[in-house]
């Protein structure tokens, strides 16, 4: 059995007049992320640790941002697809371990939903996707909350 391990980063700018899509799911929360899609840093952070790790360039070269079909899309429809690349390689999800940073909102309650939904699209057990938030003690962009970050590594296995 091959083992390969992959790390994924994003970040997406905090603006008004968006919604916050996290892992997944939709936080409330008084701004929300700009991006082509969702802006799901979580989801695009995990897309790009598991194509790295499969040595499949990443999320961008794959789902441009300059392509009207990705426009407003739900991350959710990327993580599947990227999921179905690998799999069609003969690779298959290990674990997920995940950090995002933001000041706010407090994010530990949502975690649980998160998992749960990162296991249904990507077809995988909870206990296979850990999800730790943490703050930047109020410092860099994350800190002044200007955005949020998301970092995310990744195993995967091929037979």
């Amino acid at each position: 059995m091959k083992i390969r391990v992959g790390f994924g980063y994003d970040v997406h700018r905090l603006v008004a007049g968006r919604e916050l899509w996290l892992g997944g799911i939709k936080i409330a929360h008084t701004e929300g992320l700009l991006g082509h899609s969702d802006a799901d840093v979580l989801i695009h952070a995990i897309c790009d640790a598991l194509l790295g790790a499969a040595n499949m360039r990443d999320i961008g070269y794959h789902f441009p941002d300059t392509a009207e079909e990705y426009e407003n899309i739900d991350s959710k429809i990327l993580l599947r697809k990227t999921m179905a690349l690998l799999r069609g390689a003969g690779y298959e999800l290990g674990n997920i371990d995940a950090t995002i940073a933001a000041e706010r909102p407090k994010l530990n309650p949502h975690i649980p939903a998160m998992k749960q939904t990162l296991a249904s699209v990507l077809e995988v057990g909870e206990g296979d996707i850990s999800i730790k938030a943490t703050t930047t003690e109020r410092l860099g962009f994350t800190g002044r909350e200007e955005g949020i970050a998301a970092y995310a590594t990744v195993l995967i296995t091929q037979n």
